[in-house]
């Protein structure tokens, strides 16, 4: 059945004829491609490879990053509808596309030279080319500051050490931004599949985000070119920019999630009877219902300000916390609410709110948790530093 939207206070009539076109092309590819295979993929524990190329030709791969590389050039606010549709789909869906747009090609779009602009964007656009981000580590999740990996000089190239953790698309991505401690500062480096010394992992046993390609990259002596350094990355700041337009994405995302779920709950609930009459009909479930509702809508127009905020130029990385923590936890409550009111019926993968409720466990964690997004806006609301 397709997806009829969810708005309730006519938030549709605020965007542009383009904005609008962007997202109802994107939720056609999602009602058409992705509904139909995406609870056997979460099931099977893979990515939908398949759905690459339609992506690519969609022009949803680095969306908002300039046309001249062979993207897309839309503004921010069509973006963020884009990542909302995706995530309407599957949040394993939207990582991939938000991880190789705003993790991969925004570093090199920002920090690259242009000859690594001109080999990577344009093939990663079109979805010919993967890419990961490399940040994390087992030891270093929300302190990447502290991070193991290093990049020692070795004539006119380096020689990079350690090992990153739970990378999406690591095991299928033909480059890796990888992040590394050098005699410098951090700096960022592209690390091509087939590197010596360069091996991934792929990471099984998730309860979450399972139609999602999960892997550990492991660098042991890998001897990298000069030209493999990003020139213009410069310590800890140049990878928090990327995650910075990544949690942007993730609080549209959340959106998306949110929506399918009321949409489920409320099919349901109007079409399943009992005591003769749709369980709809009852204080309890209304009540349940409306919450639904008040938190998406809360959401949608969080979100909506967040862009307008970015396409102006305005936007501040704490007004992304904010949004990435509301909205994340939003949906965490949302899909809670919806799988509690689809009954035992919740917990099947005949209905969708169940997978959702699960991938937003990891999309609650990931990008920066919760709490350190509070601690975050706590620092800028009281210009006092509770991090340490």
């Amino acid at each position: 059945m397709a997806f009829k939207g969810v708005d309730y206070l006519d938030l549709d009539s605020e965007l542009t004829s383009e904005e609008r076109m962007t997202r109802d092309t994107v939720r056609r590819f999602v009602d058409e491609q992705v509904m139909e295979i995406i609870e056997e993929a979460y099931l099977e524990g893979r990515f939908p490879v398949e759905l690459i190329p339609g992506l690519g030709e969609l022009g949803v791969l680095g969306a908002n990053l300039p046309e001249e590389y062979g993207c897309a050039g839309m503004n921010n606010v069509a973006y963020g509808l884009i990542m909302q549709e995706l995530e309407r789909g599957d949040s394993g869906l939207r990582s991939f596309v938000s991880v190789q747009g705003a993790l991969v090609m925004y570093p090199i779009f920002t920090f690259g030279s242009e000859e690594q602009k001109r080999r990577w964007l344009p093939a990663m656009a079109s979805g010919e080319a993967i890419g990961c981000f490399g940040l994390t580590e087992a030891d270093f999740g929300s302190n990447p500051g502290g991070m193991a990996t290093r990049a020692e000089r070795d004539g006119d190239g380096w020689v990079l050490n350690g090992s990153k953790m739970w990378i999406t698309n690591g095991s299928m991505a033909h480059v890796a931004v990888v992040w590394a401690q050098t005699p410098d500062g951090i700096r960022g480096f592209l690390v091509e599949r087939g590197t010596d010394g360069f091996d991934t992992v792929e990471m099984h046993g998730k309860h979450s985000l399972r139609a999602s390609d999960t892997s550990e990259l492991v660098f042991n002596d890998v001897r990298l070119p000069g030209d493999a350094i990003l020139p213009g990355s410069d310590g800890l700041k140049s990878p928090l920019m990327c995650l910075t337009q990544a949690r942007y994405g993730i609080a549209w995302g959340a959106v998306g999630s949110a929506m399918a779920c009321y949409e489920e709950a409320l099919r349901y609930t109007t079409e399943r009877v009992q005591f003769d009459r749709p369980i709809a009909g009852f204080q309890l479930m209304q009540q349940k219902l409306v919450e639904i509702l008040d938190r998406v809508t809360l959401g949608q127009l969080l979100a909506y300000r967040v862009g307008r905020l970015k396409d102006a130029g305005k936007l501040k990385h704490t007004h992304v916390s904010l949004a990435k923590r509301h909205n994340v936890m939003m949906a965490r409550e949302v899909a809670s609410t919806a799988r509690w009111a689809l009954g035992a019926n919740g917990i099947h993968s005949e209905y969708q709110v169940m997978r959702h409720m699960c991938n937003l466990e990891t999309v609650f964690t990931y990008e920066g948790t919760h709490d350190i997004h509070t601690l975050i806006i706590g620092n800028d609301i009281t210009g006092l530093n509770a991090f340490t």
